[in-house]
């Protein structure tokens, strides 16, 4: 009996040894997960006394979020569509959050505590144009003070209550731009002020009940307006002429309108072209004029006289309401290394009601945006407080001298990402630390064994995590044996570097490339893409490695280019300099030179291209390969793909040793009237491959064919390019083809008629997977397209592969035709896709397995055997034993595969992967306005133990074996015993 309990005790601790699924307490220990809103550029406070201090914030990311003020976390947060921008935010009746969007075809209305959505109306749109926003600032429930909304053409009346549609007036037919929309409190008329054809001003008195036009008044200006308007007071606003050279005030209200002009040069001395900036300023307008901001004063009768003279780089708020009747603003501008924020009064330059100076970290550049909020101090004064974004696109509150909290939002941006190792550990520092004392290390594995056999309580469960994460050591800045602790170098679109660490996704460093900006010729430098530029031997340790960004001065493609050296490990600007040439395209070499720099190729408009690094021996390396060097462009606007090869120096007065001549190879033109290029894709370069026969079930060898110059080209109908279900299945084609990069042979065609994108694939080994949408069946489809070698046809028995028989090392030109087949298969696939990646390991042993960003903006791991071309409805023994599944019309989608779990990743735009050294783990980066890190092992950890593997059941394992091995043991001498004395 005894034995008996042992036994399914020992059973019962080995089923739970290799039971595998993540409990409560193992989330969060392999993946972090990040929450971001984007760069604000609308806000609005909400500080009553009641309920909690928040500010309400659009994006330009198409983010509408409520932050609290207090901490800067977030309460509530809605990511639209990337169509759907926000035109403009408010609040109204004190407790919805009203946002207009999509050019002023989409007003909602949303909960200010929670965020629910209360309504959304459509409105009518019939052309594209300004859109705006006005909110009345009473706080009656009433339909007789709607929202007035402007766009396509249109003005529109709606309830703030429940979203409907009051009334509308068409202004399409007069070609009438609303520039200023108001409504004097009390009064049933709104005035509605715009431009016809920016030469003819007009306002409409119109009933806000009704919506008819009670009065129509016109003017017209002689030259015509432009840039932006200004409004000033209730019955005045002003905007610059077409020569941005006079200032125009309009006035209006009392059922007429007039002009007052105002010359630039009779304002300051030395003028220039004009522009007015958006502050909205009670009786004043602000005005950039030789890079200096003036302030300008507006009298009852339209006289502008200047007050007070800025520097270009100061940064103002819209004014609000004080004490006493009054109205205040704040500016912000640099000095050094502080920025001194001031609040003054409108009507009283002279009179400052806030001065204070920030010591303001130098990388997150200059101030941008200010939005500015007043409080009531406890000594009755007016206390103000100042939301700010900074030209990285971070946000932060500044109050009583401070910054009290700060968000790096512009993470939510990210155009670009890379990996590096983290520096080799120093001796005597041990990699992780574990339990100091042998009480710790008890009380350690007593919980480990109190969560493997589910006992722990919900402190028991915390008290193991913390355990877990300081034991782990993850979040060391030096790299370990597995690989398991890498930085993430990820490239903004305002261009700052971050370095995040995979263990807790913590900012390392952070750098914005301003070194070029100092420079006359490139005064605001946006990064494109970052490459890995230095990336030292295990064996030099000394040498830190360094990426590369490459950015333009400009958003032009014939913009200059500059560089940027960062180090790794300290994020300090190694050098940078501006190459006083374009950047088309940047082609990383497969070569280095001897400190391990490498090298790169960087073609511009000219149709030359530029080697760098710039030095001797750069370039003998670059000769030695000269005639070696291929590469393509493609113009998909024209539905051209041509091929480059290397030519001779270049040759002329600016010419250099590092500038070379380019030929053209090759050219495949798709003509226009048929097909449109809509996607491209090649393997990457550093793809691990760790065999090229692929053995069949028929033990003959398959050679993969694995070549680096295959080029995956999409293209559809002209017809099909639009949304999707715009046309009809006999308009529109899909058309994909592998195109050899070095000669331009089309290697395969394929067609799939009725069917349209958009297409998102993904490239590795042989094989090629791409999702696109099925028209006549009306669901979404996956294609797998894997291309074999038929040149090695003689090769294909596995005893000759075995036996070292066959001749792999025969040389092979590029210029060779190959002799290739395809095997392809279509499959049904539930969901929309945004984009698709795929695992990689150190070796590429492991299997792959697809990472598809779904339209919910989750991530779904999918096996590559799922679309493997050679699945059959019955598959035979042999088949089964290779781990072929049998066919279906459909791509599983099952929950547990969602890597992401219940987490979103809000806008996700790329799936990023990188091998660990271990050849089991591979590292997953995703990125959106959210960012998404996880630890993924598709084959399971076959070549280690997990890091949450318990010991102490081990230990009590074996303790327990050994226990019964003695007690059997002593049981069965003693029964023998017995017999003998029988």
């Amino acid at each position: 009996m005894a034995i008996r309990v042992y036994l399914l005790f020992l059973l019962f601790l080995s089923s739970a040894i290799v039971t595998y699924s993540l409990y409560e307490d193992q989330a969060g220990l392999m993946d972090w997960h990040q929450r971001y809103i984007g760069k604000v550029k609308h806000a609005v406070f909400h500080t009553q006394k009641t309920g909690r201090k928040r500010v309400i914030v659009s994006t330009e990311e198409n983010v509408v979020a409520s932050l609290d003020l207090r901490l800067g976390e977030i309460f509530w947060r809605h990511v639209l569509g990337t169509k759907d921008a926000i035109d403009g935010v408010d609040i109204a009746l004190g407790k919805y959050v009203i946002t207009l969007s999509s050019e002023g075809s989409t007003l909602r209305a949303w909960n200010l505590p929670d965020g629910q959505m209360v309504w959304e109306t459509s409105l009518h749109s019939a052309q594209q144009s300004k859109s705006l926003l006005s909110v009345p600032v009473n706080l009656k429930v009433d339909k007789d003070y709607p929202i007035l909304v402007f766009g396509g053409g249109y003005l529109h009346a709606v309830s703030a209550i429940d979203g409907e549609v009051l009334w509308k007036k068409d202004f399409t037919a007069e070609g009438f731009e609303v520039q200023r929309v108001l409504q004097p409190p009390g009064s049933r008329i709104i005035y509605v002020l715009g431009f016809v054809n920016s030469a003819e001003a007009v306002v409409y008195q119109i009933d806000s009940k009704t919506g008819e036009v009670v009065s129509q008044k016109s003017m017209e200006f002689p030259g015509g307006f432009s840039g932006g308007i200004s409004s000033v007071s209730s019955d005045k606003v002003v905007v610059l002429d077409s020569t941005r050279s006079i200032l125009v005030t309009i006035i209006f209200l009392d059922g007429g309108i007039s002009f007052q002009k105002t010359r630039i040069s009779d304002l300051v001395e030395d003028s220039g072209n004009a522009e007015i900036l958006s502050p909205l300023l009670t009786n004043m307008l602000a005005v950039k004029v030789n890079k200096r901001t003036i302030f300008v004063r507006v009298d009852g009768e339209g006289k502008l006289e200047v007050v007070d003279s800025l520097s270009d780089e100061t940064a103002m708020s819209d004014s609000l309401p004080v004490a006493d009747d009054q109205e205040a603003f704040a500016s912000i501008h640099h000095e050094g290394s502080k920025i001194h924020l001031m609040v003054k009064l409108v009507n009283d330059l002279d009179t400052v009601l806030l001065k204070e100076s920030i010591q303001m970290d130098q990388h997150r550049g200059r101030v941008h945006k200010v939005f500015v909020n007043n409080y009531i101090r406890t000594d009755r004064s007016n206390g103000f407080r100042a939301l700010i974004v900074m030209e990285d696109h971070s946000l932060l509150l500044l109050q009583q001298g401070a910054i009290v909290w700060s968000r790096e939002e512009g993470l939510a941006s990210v155009t670009d990402v890379t990996t590096a190792e983290l520096p080799v550990e120093k001796d005597g520092v041990s990699v992780s630390k574990v339990e100091h004392t042998l009480v710790d290390w008890l009380k350690g594995h007593v919980l480990k064994l109190k969560g493997s056999l589910l006992l722990a309580s919900p402190e028991d469960v915390a008290a193991i995590q913390e355990m877990r994460l300081k034991s782990s050591g993850r979040s060391k800045l030096t790299r370990d044996h597995n690989g398991f602790r890498k930085l993430i170098i990820a490239l903004t679109r305002a261009g700052k570097l971050f370095a995040l660490h995979t263990g807790d996704g913590r900012i390392v460093w952070s750098m914005l490339l301003n070194s070029p900006s100092k420079s006359e010729a490139c005064e605001r430098p946006s990064g494109i893409s970052l490459y890995q530029w230095q990336v030292p031997h295990h064996h030099a340790m000394d040498e830190n490695p360094s990426v590369l960004v490459v950015g333009r001065c400009g958003s032009d493609s014939s913009a200059p280019g500059v560089l940027s050296f960062v180090d790794v490990y300290t994020g300090k600007e190694i050098s940078s300099s501006d190459i006083g040439h374009s950047v088309v395209q940047v082609l990383p070499l497969p070569f280095t030179d001897e400190t391990e720099q490498r090298l790169h190729l960087i073609a511009d408009t000219n149709g030359h291209v530029h080697l760098y690094p710039k030095t001797s021996e750069a370039l003998s390396i670059f000769e030695r390969e000269f005639q070696n060097v291929y590469w393509y462009t493609v113009e998909a606007d024209d539905g051209i793909i041509r091929g480059h090869a290397m030519k001779s120096s270049c040759s002329g007065e600016t010419a250099d040793k590092y500038c070379f001549t380019t030929r053209e190879l090759w050219t495949v033109v798709f003509p226009s009237e048929s097909e449109k290029i809509i996607s491209t894709l090649t393997r990457k370069p550093n793809e691990v491959v760790h065999t090229q026969a692929k053995v069949n079930t028929d033990q003959d060898l398959l050679y993969k064919y694995v070549s680096k110059n295959l080029l995956f080209v999409a293209t559809v109908s002209p017809k099909g390019a639009g949304e999707i279900s715009s046309v009809t299945p006999e308009e529109s084609a899909l058309v994909v083809y592998l195109i050899d990069t070095i000669t331009g042979r089309i290697l395969h065609r394929l067609s799939h008629q009725g069917c349209q994108g958009p297409v998102h694939a993904v490239f590795s080994e042989n094989w090629v997977v791409y999702h696109y949408f099925n028209l006549r069946a009306h669901k979404y489809e996956v294609t797998v397209v894997e291309i074999y070698d038929q040149s090695r046809a003689e090769n294909k028995n596995v005893w000759k592969l075995i036996l070292g028989k066959h001749n792999l090392t025969a040389p092979i030109s590029s210029y060779s035709r190959p002799e290739v087949f395809t095997k392809s298969q279509s499959y049904f696939f539930a969901q929309s896709v945004k984009t698709i990646a795929v695992t990689s390991t150190a070796k590429g042993i492991t299997s792959k397995q697809l990472l598809i960003g779904t339209i919910g903006d989750q991530i779904l791991a999918l096996d590559k055997r799922f679309v493997d071309p050679r699945r059959t409805l019955n598959p035979s023994q042999a088949e089964k034993e290779e781990g072929i599944i049998p066919l279906t019309d459909s791509l599983p989608i099952i929950p547990q595969s969602y890597i992401t779990h219940s987490l979103k990743v809000e806008g996700l735009r790329g799936i990023i992967t990188a091998p660990a050294k271990l050849e089991s783990t591979t590292h997953v980066f995703a990125y959106g306005v959210d960012l998404f890190y996880t630890r993924l092992a598709p084959s399971k950890t076959y070549d280690s133990l997990t890091d949450d593997f318990s010991y102490a059941l081990l230990l009590i394992t074996i303790v327990a074996l050994v226990a019964a091995i003695y007690i059997t043991w002593v049981l069965s001498e003693k029964k023998e015993l017995s017999e003998k004395w029988r």
